[in-house]
Order: C-alpha cells, then structure tokens, then sequence
C-alpha cells in the first residue's frame, strides 16, 4: 500500500488519479486551493486518507500546504497535478509574480523543496511544452508581452525540467513527467477529444510504481508509453539554470 499525495486534486485529472489510486487500496491524500475547494474533494472522495487546503498561487500557501503534508507522515509519491490553464491572463500574485507562472511552475519547485524526500516522483507536463523555450532569463514576462498559450506552454516545459533535474539529482527516486493529452476538463474544455479516464491513469500507474515498468526515471509519458519530450526539457545546463533561478525566486533550496 502506497500514500500518494496529489496537489489540485478536488476535481479533474487530480481526482481521477486519486480514486483509481485509492481503488486500489492505496492512501490518497487530496488538496484544495481554498475551504470550499476542500470540502468538494471531501464530497467526491470522502474515505480518502487526508485533504491538505492551501493556495499555490502564493509561496506561503505552497509553504502551508508543504507543512500539512509533512505533519501527516512519510509519503510514498508525490503527484505535482495542480495547474491553470492556457487561457490565463496577465496578472500577479500577492508575491508579485505571474499568476500562470506562480502556480504552474513555482509551486512544484517549493513543494518538492519542502516535502520530506518521497519514493517517487510525477510532474504533469502537456503536449504543448514540445513548443516552447524555457526562456530561463525572462521567467517572469517582464520583458515580453504577455502571451497566454505560450506561458502555459513554457511552464509545462518547466514542469518536464524539474522531473528530469530530479532524475539526476535524486537517483534513487524515480521522477518522471506525464501528458495527460488534451481532454475535457475545466482546463480542456468539453470539445477535447482525448480520453479522460486514461489522461489520470498514468500519473496514477507511475505514482504506486508496482508494475516494472515504472521503474524508471527521468522519462516523459503518454498514456502509459515513454514518448519523446522537448530537447530542452533533457538539457543538463538548461536544468541548472532553471533550477538556480526558481532558487532565488523562491529563497527555499532542494535539500542535498
């Protein structure tokens, strides 16, 4: 039996991941931006272990969220699930930054910073980082106009660098990104044409790392297939560099 803690996860791929998880005897600890959100989560899945409620958009709701999933005990697997979508506009948190950015790619930095060190780790990527560039020196838009789709795009970019970073610098836990594909959830809107079950599935299949196939690191799925990711995403230096920046954004380290 595995504890799997999955962040953004009151609706969606979060929760789908979830309850597959937890059909299958797992312990699923759920998230919710807000009192309401977590009250929703607790409704779709009311025997999962736990539910943690903070906003990511802000680093000390990442850091609270962090504290209350640390204050439950050891955790076998991280899913970083939570995300906004492609259609954001442009404006800042309360820290400042890029509402997209704080969110999409901050968040998981700093929870992966402040977590106690799991077994496994997921990131959720999207199709649409084979696009981008990781536009490492201007992370924060301050020096192009704002584009949505190509925000959301580079931080999902962002999202598949960390996973790998973290092939390398933790070796001994499996991190690992997902595309989930296009499909109809509040994000993806109710024409998208991938299936939703299977776009929560494989998050979920690598989080319990039970089949021999998920033993392994530093790779980017589709529907439980190893797919091709960006060639930024698998750049040694252009990790560092993310990594380094996200550093001092943050003021919080990835523990050695």
């Amino acid at each position: 039996m595995a504890r799997v803690f999955i962040s953004g996860s009151s609706m969606g791929l979060g929760l789908i991941a979830g309850r597959w998880l937890h059909g299958r005897g797992h312990e699923v600890i759920l998230h919710g931006r807000n009192a309401q959100r977590t009250q929703d989560a607790r409704g779709e899945l009311p025997n999962a272990f736990d539910i943690v409620t903070g906003d990511l958009s802000t680093m000390a709701g990442a850091r609270s969220v962090a504290e209350q999933v640390n204050a439950i005990g050891d955790i076998d697997a991280v899913i970083h699930n939570a995300a906004v979508g492609y259609q954001e506009p442009a404006f800042t948190t309360d820290d400042g930054l890029p509402h997209l950015f704080a969110i999409n790619t901050l968040a998981p930095f700093i929870l992966t910073a402040l977590i106690e060190k799991p077994r496994r780790l997921v990131y959720m990527s999207s199709g649409m980082h084979k696009s981008a560039h990781a536009h490492i020196g201007n992370l924060l838009w301050e020096q192009r106009s704002w584009n949505a789709s190509a925000a959301y795009a580079e931080t999902k970019l962002h999202n598949a660098m960390l996973a790998f970073y973290l092939a390398r610098f933790w070796p001994d836990v499996p991190s690992n990104a997902v595309e989930p594909g296009w499909v109809a959830t509040k994000m993806g809107g109710p024409g998208a044409p991938d299936d939703l079950i299977k776009g929560g599935i494989t998050q979920a299949w690598l989080a319990e790392g039970v089949d021999p196939d998920t033993h392994t690191t530093g790779k980017y799925w589709f529907h439980q297939r190893v797919r091709p990711a960006n060639p930024e995403a698998h750049d040694a230096r252009l990790q560092d560099q993310l990594i380094s920046e996200l550093t001092r954004i943050s003021g919080h380290r990835l523990p050695t």
